[in-house]
């Protein structure tokens, strides 16, 4: 046995179920071992951002590692950017970059590079098995640390002759650490401080997105008052009819600070105290007020779950959480709008989905929209760096393949990682596709009013201006192999989204409204 296949029959008996591709020469033999191990469905992509994408919506769904292969120092640099946001959601991952062999790297052929050097910015572990009898327990470790609370990314490099190297063995699964819980005394004293009455706010994120979480944290503000907030974005947060909805932090700092006025105890659980996503003259960088005092109920990697729950029962037993009940928006009617499109998706959106949103300037309108919908799942970037959406559909449907996946797109965005619709219709997945598009960069005009405020109008800068040429998002998806339609009206986006939503196989709808003012 190769060092190829010892790797994929370890990462296999660990329990990866997926590998997302985009091999080159270097990586054949573990193309080859692909083949040999078909308990490992190997997925391509057309791009690295489409494979490292995938493989972060596929572990929010999933619970665990999906691999992905990537060509060399040059693959593992475009999948950097939706590395960085998988590495923002804690997101696990097994993360495998073929290598020269070393008596050819000595040579400085031109692909070579310093692999090792930048997977170790992921801040994951980073493996580079010296012999075929290595990779199989280098494998087993990768998936045990890629597990390693929060989750994280692993990153084996595989040099060439390892993989095609004889004497390969595979190794038994190691065991992940478990998460770790939170000190009872640390429980105990952010009960003693909600008693004590002083206006305070529990901001929560990470896995207190889920319903667990979210009961728990609704039950201690049913019995002490308390303002429960989410992060600004939560890696899956659970919503809709039948659980607890709270309002998210909003992206700028005069924002925050209207949601906080007043507050003089933060909670966190599950995440970190707020920042601004972003400096901005004459505003603070961290947005706690500064009159306030932060508490830490659960650190990221903690069991936060486990302490919200703990605290609730501390506080009142008997207490109840507030759930959402079931209502959905009225279908608007007219020409789309930057708020109605989420008036649709609300009141049309199917049972059990999993919404993935990378809207960014349309976002605001959609959580009021879906609060009454049927319960769903939804996944966003975290990280920042543009054109994950399309591509997080991809591993959120493998995960959950008797789901239905709606992307929620800005046509910004899209344009990133356009070629996740190649590998939507080559696996056939049941995902709808939706791309706002108001032929902007529309939130760069708003970053605009914050940061130059010099009385010139950003719409007069061609920089932000996506219209001229236009682009054909119905031709580029037919090209994929996607079908596609064009929505300019509330009543058209309704009827190509019910269609879509209906038929088996991707869609893609291009929804075209004006530029906020």
């Amino acid at each position: 046995m190769n060092g190829a296949e010892a790797l994929m029959r370890t990462l296999a008996g660990s329990g990866v179920e997926v590998c997302f591709v985009n091999p080159g020469t270097t990586e054949l033999h573990l193309v080859r071992a692909l083949e040999a191990v078909p308990q490992v469905r190997p997925v391509l992509g057309l791009f690295e951002g489409v494979v490292t994408g995938a493989a972060d919506g596929y572990a929010r769904m999933a619970g665990k590692p999906a691999a992905t292969l990537l060509h060399l120092g040059p693959g593992l640099g475009h999948g950097m950017a939706n590395l960085h946001n998988t590495r923002r959601a804690n997101s696990p991952l097994v993360n495998i970059v073929g290598d020269h062999p070393t008596r050819h790297k000595a040579q400085d052929p031109p692909l070579e590079s310093d692999i090792a050097a930048v997977a170790g910015t992921l801040r994951g572990p980073v493996r580079r098995p010296e012999n075929p009898t290595g990779a199989g327990q280098d494998g087993a470790s990768s998936y045990a640390e890629a597990l390693e609370p929060p989750g994280q990314i692993a990153t084996l490099v595989m040099p060439a002759d390892v993989s095609w190297g004889e004497g390969g063995t595979v190794a038994e699964p190691m065991p992940a650490r478990p998460v770790p819980p939170v000190d009872p005394a640390v429980i105990q004293r952010v009960c003693t401080i909600l008693r004590g009455g002083e206006p305070a706010v529990l901001i929560i994120g990470g896995p207190a997105g889920r319903e667990p979480g979210l009961r728990a944290a609704s039950r201690i503000a049913a019995s002490t008052g308390v303002k429960v907030m989410l992060e600004m974005y939560v890696p899956r947060l659970e919503h809709g009819a039948g659980v607890p909805a709270f309002e998210q932090l909003a992206p700028y700092p005069e924002q925050v600070a209207a949601q906080l006025d007043g507050v003089r105890q933060v909670i966190v659980a599950g995440g970190k105290a707020p920042v601004a996503f972003f400096a901005y003259p004459d505003q603070p960088s961290c947005l706690v007020p500064p009159e306030a005092k932060t508490q830490i109920l659960a650190e990221v990697g903690q069991d936060a779950v486990a302490a919200l729950t703990a605290l609730a029962d501390l506080l009142d037993p008997n207490s109840e959480p507030e759930l959402s009940t079931a209502a959905r928006p009225a279908l608007p009617t007219g020409a789309l709008t930057a708020t109605n499109w989420a008036q649709v998706i609300g009141a049309l959106l199917p049972e059990r989905a999993i919404v993935v949103e990378e809207t960014l300037s349309s976002r605001a309108p959609l959580a009021a929209a879906t609060a009454g919908s049927p319960r769903h799942d939804m996944l966003v970037q975290l990280g920042g760096a543009m054109g994950e959406g399309m591509p997080m559909a991809i591993g959120a449907a493998i995960a959950a393949p008797d789901r239905p996946v709606v992307a929620l797109e800005g046509d910004g965005c899209a344009v990133y990682t356009i070629s996740a619709l190649w590998t939507q219709a080559r696996e056939r997945l049941n995902i709808t596709n939706v791309i706002l598009n108001n032929r902007s960069y529309a939130v760069l005009r708003e970053e605009w009013k914050h940061l130059v405020a010099d009385g010139v109008d950003a719409h007069s800068n061609r920089l932000f201006d996506l219209g001229d040429p236009t682009i054909d998002y119905v031709s580029i998806a037919e090209g994929f192999g996607v079908p596609g339609s064009r929505a300019t009206t509330a009543e058209e986006l309704a009827e190509q989204f019910s269609r879509a939503i209906a038929e088996p196989g991707p869609h893609l709808i291009e929804a075209i409204f004006p530029p906020a003012a």
